[in-house]
């Protein structure tokens, strides 16, 4: 049987560890492309599930990749053997993948295979919390929550390009501000003057769409500067799950809370997800509109050291693996 190199994580007592090992290449089925990986995106989430890893099979990580197609299985439609295609799926960071037709989308001629690899998960996200979930309109107000984190970068970039008014984005990091203020920022806060900045910013309108990536901490805070009917999409809870809410302010404001995670849906609606980001963003992707920063990329041989720089919370681009 033919075989294949994959990083697997290992769940130990005290945490996943990783490894590179020799497994069996996988076979399209009906509906089905296999894809060769040339470079597979590292994400916060895939390095907080390793950690947590202490029991259960080993698995392959990754949920996002680019590459070429290699194979196409019965009924499988709109690719050919040898399209350079970039995806969301399962196992992503080995030589093989197989997914879904329908997870896939087409690489622009103008992205390198990382920035390919870079675009399907925060994305896909970042649309999904925008305009299915917070129903985007142009000329809103936005404001982004943790905006140099991967979804932020992604959030900030489809404001624009799909014609928010006003884009606030905050993060702890003056640095990291810094470093996304070309992407389409209009305002950024650091650690204090929320109210005041979004005040000025928007007339004293207050935000219409919200993107929250920090969950419980930033609730109250976010919630205040809301604009009548504003709406507040919760994605993370990276700062932890409790907060305080104004429920006057919900009320009287008629504010909506929505939540999203594509681990409550089904592959179906995850697929649709897909197709749905693909159709607003793939033609700006295409023309230069939104870009990808890539902080480091590393060989699939050096994934253990990746992981480690994703730990320092330090960057601000996305982190690659390359096959």
């Amino acid at each position: 049987m033919p075989s294949m190199q994959a990083a697997f994580v290992i769940p130990q007592p005290d945490g996943g560890r990783l490894e590179l090992r020799e497994t069996a290449k996988p076979v399209a089925g009906a509906g089905q492309v296999l894809v060769r990986v040339r470079a597979a995106g590292l994400n916060r989430g895939e390095v907080l599930y390793r950690r947590a890893a202490r029991k259960g099979a080993p698995y392959i990580g990754g949920v996002e990749f680019a590459g070429e197609v290699a194979a196409l299985g019965e009924g499988a439609a709109g690719y050919a053997v040898g399209d350079r295609v970039m995806g969301h799926g399962a196992a992503t960071q080995a030589d093989y993948v197989v997914v879904e037709d329908r997870a896939l989308m087409p690489v622009p001629a103008n992205l390198s295979w990382e920035e390919a690899a870079s675009f399907p998960n925060v994305f896909i996200t970042a649309h999904d919390a925008l305009v299915t979930a917070g129903g985007l309109r142009a000329g809103d107000n936005v404001l982004v929550n943790a905006a140099a984190s991967g979804i932020g970068v992604a959030a900030i970039q489809i404001a624009r390009v799909l014609g928010a008014g006003t884009v606030v984005a905050t993060s702890r990091s003056a640095e990291k501000l810094a470093r996304i203020a070309a992407l389409g920022v209009t305002h950024a806060v650091g650690a204090q003057g929320l109210a005041a900045t979004v005040r000025d910013a928007t007339g004293g309108k207050g935000i219409d769409l919200a993107i929250d990536i920090v969950g419980g901490p930033a609730l109250a805070e976010t919630v205040s500067v809301m604009a009548m009917g504003g709406r507040l999409v919760n994605i993370g809870r990276m700062g932890g799950r409790m907060g305080e809410l104004d429920m006057d302010r919900l009320s009287f404001f008629g504010l909506r809370i929505i939540g999203v995670s594509f681990r409550a849906r089904s592959r179906g609606q995850t697929l649709d997800g897909i197709a749905d980001c693909a159709r607003d963003l793939l033609p700006h992707l295409a023309s230069g509109a939104i870009t990808i920063p890539i902080e480091r990329s590393y060989q699939i041989a050096d994934i253990e050291a990746a992981h480690d720089f994703a730990e320092q919370d330090s960057h601000v681009g996305k982190i690659v693996i390359t096959l």
